[in-house]
């Protein structure tokens, strides 16, 4: 899809949590350049969220240059409101 903005208005996701890139995967939405870790644990333990978000375009993320030395912060989603999802 080129034009993304039907899917995130669907799933609600804020605009401080967007990225380049929107998914769909078992009914959750996932955003942005978000590591494959985190995508297992969202499709394994199956929470009552919306979706799970990599805001921007982290260096060292997956698909980007450079290197990450902090870790990154993926939020899990639910109605538009954003809370830390640990992996």
């Amino acid at each position: 899809m080129e034009d993304l903005v039907p899917i995130r208005k669907e799933y609600q996701v804020p605009e401080n949590m967007k990225s380049c890139h929107t998914a769909v995967i078992e009914g959750y939405f996932v955003e942005g350049h978000v590591p494959i870790e985190a995508i297992t644990k969202l499709l394994n333990d199956k929470p009552d969220i919306d979706g799970i978000a990599l805001p921007g375009m982290p260096l060292g993320s997956p698909g980007m240059a450079g290197e990450n030395k902090e870790g990154f912060k993926i939020y899990a989603l639910s109605d538009g409101a954003a809370r830390l999802f640990a992996y």
